[in-house]
Parts: C-alpha cells; sequence; structure tokens
C-alpha cells in the first residue's frame, strides 16, 4: 500500500463524515464524532478493496472507501444511535 493511498482514504472518510452530518442531521455523535467514523469506515474499506482486488488502482479503491464510510456512518444512525 501507498502513502498516496491511504491519504486519500483519509480524506474520502473526513469528506463521508462531513457529508454525513449535513444531510442526516440528527442521531449522530456531532462533527468530529462523524468525521472520525467517517475516517474509520473509509480506511476499513479501502483496506479491503486493496486486499481483496489484486491492483484494482485507486480509483475503484477509493470509490469502495467512501461506500463503507457512507454504510458505518447511516449504520451508526439506525442500528447505534445513541440516546
Amino acid at each position: 500500500m501507498e502513502f498516496g493511498m491511504f491519504v486519500s482514504w483519509v480524506v474520502v472518510g473526513l469528506l463521508a463524515g462531513g457529508l454525513a452530518e449535513i444531510v442526516m442531521k440528527d442521531g449522530g455523535y456531532g462533527l468530529f464524532g462523524d468525521l472520525l467514523l467517517g475516517v474509520f469506515g473509509s480506511v476499513a474499506g479501502g483496506w479491503i478493496a486493496l486486499n481483496v482486488s489484486a491492483g484494482g488502482g485507486l480509483f475503484p479503491t477509493v470509490v469502495v472507501a467512501f461506500l463503507v464510510a457512507i454504510i458505518v456512518l447511516v449504520a451508526q444512525r439506525k442500528v447505534w444511535a445513541h440516546a
């Protein structure tokens, strides 16, 4: 894994967390918490995509990272909604 790809996952996660904070107002952990969840989901998704597809390239890996980040954020709001 290249350092640039990891940085792209973090940036994508920050974008996903920021968008989730804007679009899905209720049920989150605030901007900082949503950003952290987005980064976690993005890094996990990027790592999975990189290990599943040999040489998939930057774009497909970033797309998967973004999708998993969104899934993590939606799951947090729907399944683990905090009181």
